[in-house]
């Protein structure tokens, strides 16, 4: 545990106004944390800092760091600072890495194989299965999810992981002490009970401020090897993720949906760039293999069974598709009995075939 005076030291550092996470590195260049604290105004001045930082480094606000320290005495939650061995490495070697960051839960989480995936608030049912699939089947090849708690395929991400019994890692756009949004308070829970870690780089009670949900993005690509976009409209905060994961050198990992679907013409937009297509999980973990080694061997997908011999049913599989197709539908194309079509749905459901969905059913699997 380190020592309360060279936290405390960060703190100020975190609180100098004027000075992000770019600017604190530049003048932890040109002074040892040590000096800054041994330093008087005249040595300050020296060092690149004007009179009001001067005045917040000599004379702090007691109140946030008191604040901050209660937060820290209670169970679980952690602070890590720049030169803590428990700084997660990927995360260290981005450019405006947070100086600070504040973690509830099991630290060691940060520093597994993780892999960004980041989506639409709104998914189509199609988007939703594609995440919950292709989560499915990272984490069974021991890849941990990122993602930032909000609303759909975020959501998605996280809920699979644990049902999965894998790692998952939130990054808040607020301080740890004010979970947004509230409606994934139980999510966020369980999380934590499940092995997984909170973080933020926001003193723990800060609230939603929009502006900070695209700063809170670079956390999420920088702790992973890799960013998986799937559902994004031209418009979307993901593409933000996506943008920034290129710049910090990582992999960029696209679901493709249809043409039709406004959701998925950001992700349209990111394949045209470049980005890879992603089909299956092995798609994604090929590309991994410079940071997974022997941990990136796809575990035996599970097989589907073998369909009935009967025509009827293979019939009926070849009219359900990768979007909610409704039943009528189904039955109409596969010419069959409404009542024989359904009881013949139950059974591909029960077999991995296809998905109940808002809409109908949507094929899991092919041929």
């Amino acid at each position: 545990m380190m020592a309360i005076c060279h936290l405390e030291a960060w703190l100020r550092l975190a609180l100098l106004p004027g000075i992000g996470p770019v600017r604190g590195r530049q003048l932890l260049a040109r002074s040892s944390l040590d000096r800054l604290c041994q330093a008087d105004a005249p040595a300050l001045v020296q060092l690149g800092l004007n009179a009001q930082q001067i005045a917040h480094w000599l004379n702090p606000d007691q109140r946030k760091l008191s604040r901050v320290f209660s937060w820290l005495e209670q169970a679980g939650n952690q602070l890590l600072t720049l030169d803590d061995v428990a700084y997660p490495r990927l995360l260290r070697e981005t450019v405006g890495a947070p100086l600070l960051l504040f973690v509830q839960g099991h630290v060691e989480a940060l520093s597994t194989p993780l892999l960004a995936v980041v989506g639409t608030r709104q998914p189509t049912p199609g988007g939703r299965l594609a995440a919950q699939c292709l989560g499915r089947d990272l984490v069974q090849a021991g890849i941990g999810l990122c993602s930032g708690l909000a609303l759909g395929i975020d959501g998605v991400a996280h809920q699979t992981a644990l049902q999965q019994h894998g790692v998952t890692v939130a990054v808040l756009g607020t301080g740890l002490a004010q979970i947004y949004p509230r409606r994934h308070i139980p999510l966020a829970r369980d999380i934590l009970a499940q092995g997984g870690a909170l973080v933020s780089e926001f003193w723990p009670d800060e609230g939603v401020r929009a502006e900070n949900f695209p700063r809170r993005n670079r956390i999420i690509s920088g702790l992973s090897m890799g960013t998986l976009v799937v559902e994004a409209a031209e418009q979307s905060g993901s593409l933000i993720t996506a943008r920034l994961a290129l710049e910090q050198g990582r992999e960029l990992f696209v679901v493709p949906g249809s043409w039709q679907n406004p959701q998925a013409r950001g992700c349209h937009r990111l394949i045209q760039q470049g980005a890879k297509l992603v089909c299956n999980a092995a798609d994604i973990v090929e590309e991994l293999g410079q940071f997974l080694g022997d941990k990136g061997r796809m575990a035996p997908d599970g097989a589907p069974q073998k369909l009935p011999g009967h025509l009827p049913t293979d019939n009926l599989l070849d009219n359900v598709g990768y979007e909610a197709t409704d039943i009528d539908t189904i039955a109409a194309l596969s010419q069959c009995p409404i009542d024989q079509v359904m009881g013949q749905l139950i059974e591909l459901e029960l077999l991995g075939w296809i998905a109940s969905v808002p809409g109908g059913y949507v094929r899991t699997r092919r041929d």
